[in-house]
């Protein structure tokens, strides 16, 4: 497809309209409707400017805004591409559904400091949309720092010994990290091609033919690891502790903010700034398949160990997002697009577990797996959609993460790789085996002894409807993949 670039002023717009949202978050936090009306009109206009970019971009336009010059080959630059819009457009239509989910969460347990959550939420997704728009690795960079700043107040948001070590470990990982790989690399790529700014498309990326290899090798770690929002092994245990936060906050972490702005930038670093010929010249594509391969079961195998449900699905997490660079790394189109599909179907489902974990907790005060024995039959909407998500992440049609699976693993025989398919296949059982015990419990054991659940109903609608249309969405882009594939069959060419 060939591309032309124009400049567009609604990328600014984009830009701004969450960081306005937290402004009147701030001025008309004491009344709390005006409050949340200003977080959901912020979000739904967010979501319309994203949404007015589609047509220009499937037409194979990049459209571009400037901000400022630092340095020659050195801009603050906002661009969206077919890549963009992926992470763009999950960003802002997740913003939507999970605004209303908190409002339910939030007031459902008469939380504190509901002013400042709010705000540091319109904050992250700036952050998230800045990260989606950047042109190069400089502007991605100073958004990928924003996110981690300002989502350190929601994860201590309890501010108790628990909240703020959990806070801690949180900020330090995801700094450090940055600070000690990812800005070296940064500055080394800079002094060695005197530009951050990404290649047009994926082939050729931005290092000249004469680079020294061992050094291209040196940045391209620095890059994996810098990015430790990405959750891969050993920078991840930043993510489990970070479960100690609301679970609107986790759903926003692990579906939206967070964990796909780390993947995102890895995978957007990997496409956009090393170049498939390069990662396959350099043979840095498969060792690195293999070695996020490592991620995908260990954070399985631990996640099946947990009885806590929100630490469950925190290691799900984890796990789940090695598939994405997994993907990406076999360098080949099936693989390329079952990785880049999956920051999609992942983000759904993944908000939807989530969202049920927290409407368990406000109907029941219920963490564990092993407490929650026939609540389906209580909550029957609640395990239903946590049922229809789980199938989504162990990969069963007609959900989302079938479409997934199925392009990894074609991708996986494509790149002749025998040991992904089998990571792919371990995996998968996995899957099934941490999340069907949490179906079953809820719906075919029988209640405990003299528990008889009275008073326990379906959480409140407002954290109810956001939890249906995220498990809605989760099926029809299973039943109809085509849409968001138009954006990763641009990417791959």
């Amino acid at each position: 497809m060939e591309m032309n670039t124009v400049s567009s002023s609604s990328l600014l717009v984009a830009l701004l309209i969450p960081l306005i949202g937290t402004l009147g978050v701030m001025f008309r936090g004491k009344d709390e409707n005006v409050r949340e009306g200003i977080s959901s009109v912020s979000s739904i206009l967010l979501l319309g400017v994203v949404c007015s970019l589609i047509p220009a971009v499937l037409k194979g336009k990049v459209l571009v805004f400037h901000l400022f010059t630092i340095l020659p080959g050195l801009t603050i630059t906002l661009r969206a591409d077919a890549m963009s819009m992926i992470f763009a457009l999950v960003a802002s239509s997740l913003w939507t559904i999970a605004v209303f989910y908190s409002m339910g969460y939030m007031r459902g347990l008469n939380e504190h400091a509901q002013t400042r959550f709010n705000a540091c939420f319109a904050l992250a997704i700036f952050g998230a949309i800045g990260v989606a728009f950047s042109d190069n690795l400089l502007t991605m960079y100073l958004f990928y720092e924003i996110v981690s700043i300002c989502t350190y107040p929601l994860v201590a948001h309890h501010q108790d010994e628990e909240g703020y070590s959990g806070a801690r470990k949180y900020i330090v990982y995801l700094t450090a990290t940055a600070k000690a790989f990812l800005l070296p690399a940064m500055i080394l790529i800079y002094v060695l091609t005197g530009t951050l700014d990404f290649a047009m498309d994926i082939s050729t990326g931005i290092f000249p033919a004469d680079v020294n290899k061992a050094l291209v090798v040196m940045l391209y770690i620095f890059c994996l690891f810098g990015f430790a929002k990405n959750g891969v092994m050993p920078f991840h245990h930043w993510l489990p502790g970070a479960m100690v936060a609301p679970t609107p906050v986790s759903a926003l972490l692990h579906a939206v903010a967070v964990v796909k702005v780390g993947v995102f930038c890895t995978t957007r670093v990997m496409l956009y700034v090393f170049g498939v010929d390069t990662m396959d010249a350099l043979n840095l594509g498969i060792p690195t398949a293999y070695f996020v391969g490592f991620t995908v079961i260990m954070a399985s195998v631990l996640a099946l160990s947990k009885d806590n449900l929100k630490a469950r699905l925190a290691y799900s997490t984890v796990s789940q997002l090695s598939y994405i660079i997994m993907g990406v790394a076999l360098l080949t189109p099936s693989g390329i697009e079952g990785g880049l599909i999956h920051i999609v179907n992942h983000a759904f489902s993944k908000i939807t577990l989530f969202f049920c974990a927290g409407a368990i907790y406000v109907a029941t005060h219920k963490k564990n797996i092993s407490e929650m024995e026939g609540l389906g039959k209580t909550m029957p909407y609640t395990f239903g959609a946590f049922g229809i998500a789980s199938l989504s992440m162990i990969g069963a049609p007609p959900v989302a993460g079938f479409i997934t699976k199925w392009n990894l693993l074609i991708g996986s025989i494509e790149a002749h790789q025998i040991g992904i398919l089998l990571i792919l296949i371990a995996s998968t059982l996995l899957n099934a085996a941490y999340f069907a015990p949490v179906t079953y419990r809820a719906f075919f054991s029988a209640r405990p002894a003299g528990e008889t659940f009275q008073g326990i109903k379906e959480a409140p609608l407002a954290m109810l409807i956001p939890i249906l249309i995220a498990c809605a969405i989760s099926v029809i882009i299973g039943i109809f993949p085509q849409f968001m594939m138009q954006f990763v069959k641009a990417v791959t060419g």
